[in-house]
């Protein structure tokens, strides 16, 4: 094989167009599927805060981050109108609902740009167009509910995947501490800032809900898109933020039914069902123990999460 130097530019279209010379290069016929094993894809989609981009492998989404805002276009340039904003109609192009094929999104792999140079450096891999998004990916997307899409994870450590599991968990609606993702990891709560640090490089949001994770008492952390976008998105979810920092501002981070004998985490679907007249508060797992309490099977209020860092 020759090898071409576009493999090792600096442009995710260089990349692209370096791979596909490479394997036309061949003295033979490249086995089927090959590019895919060598190279991902990439696609733009809709998600909650607006169009994403999506990187991809044969093994699952690799990198999802916004896209970022399209540069002005000059007056009078290919597809612009006479009105501001407009698109001639024999320019105008059409995709699926809630997609479109990279090489119809900004110019195919050169508008990648940034996006690719940081998906290759993270994982190694040059970038091409792709046709479609992978099988379920923008109805995860659209719902919240993420957990049956494939992820490949294999450019991250051992702890970073054992971080990014353990939040892909957190339901819909919930949110957790840090402390609880180390404890889930099998760490102490000290491993907390450990944990903060994994989540502000995570490689996929949104669908491994790392804006499901903050502070003791619903204090907003370092969330890898933003506090408001973080706080945009756990609204939208239905999370009584203020209802959070209410009870802990009274000290109050455990919530426990005197009927069920069950303690939980402020935001489980368990606890919300209790009624004022049956809830219990407490600060730490060990005082609801005390108190005669199990911790709840579903949200795993594990002992030691607070006082923890915000």
């Amino acid at each position: 094989m020759t090898h071409d130097s576009g493999l090792t530019g600096p442009s995710g279209a260089a990349h692209g167009t370096g791979l596909i010379a490479a394997l036309a290069a061949l003295a033979v016929d490249a086995p089927d599927g090959l590019i895919d094993r060598v190279a991902a894809r990439w696609v733009t989609v809709q998600g909650p805060l607006g169009e994403l981009r999506a990187a991809f492998t044969d093994h699952g989404v690799a990198y999802l981050r916004p896209e970022p805002p399209a540069p002005p276009v000059a007056a009078g340039a290919p597809g612009v109108g006479t009105e501001p904003g407009s698109v001639r109609e024999d320019e105008a192009g059409s995709g699926a609902a809630g997609s479109s094929p990279a090489g119809e999104a900004g110019g195919g792999a050169v508008a990648v740009g940034g996006f690719a140079e940081e998906f290759r450096r993270r994982v190694g891999r040059p970038l091409l167009p792709g046709a479609r998004p992978p099988a379920g990916l923008v109805p995860a997307l659209r719902t919240g509910r993420t957990s049956g899409v494939p992820l490949d994870l294999r450019a991250c450590g051992a702890f970073e995947r054992e971080v990014l599991l353990a939040v892909r968990s957190i339901p819909r609606g919930e949110i957790r501490p840090y402390a609880w993702v180390a404890a889930r990891t099998g760490r102490p709560a000290a491993a907390a800032r450990a944990v903060a640090g994994v989540l502000a490089r995570n490689p996929v949001p949104l669908l491994v809900p790392c804006h499901r994770v903050t502070g003791a008492g619903g204090v907003l952390g370092t969330y890898v898109l933003g506090p408001l976008a973080q706080e945009r998105l756990l609204r939208a979810e239905g999370v009584d933020l203020e209802r959070v920092r209410e009870l802990a501002g009274r000290r109050v981070y455990y919530l426990a039914s005197d009927t069920t004998g069950i303690v939980c985490l402020p935001t489980c679907h368990n606890a919300r069902r209790i009624t004022p007249r049956h809830r219990r508060g407490f600060r730490s797992v060990a005082q609801a123990r005390a108190a005669g309490y199990r911790p709840c099977r579903s949200c795993h209020p594990t002992p030691g999460l607070t006082p923890e860092p915000a």
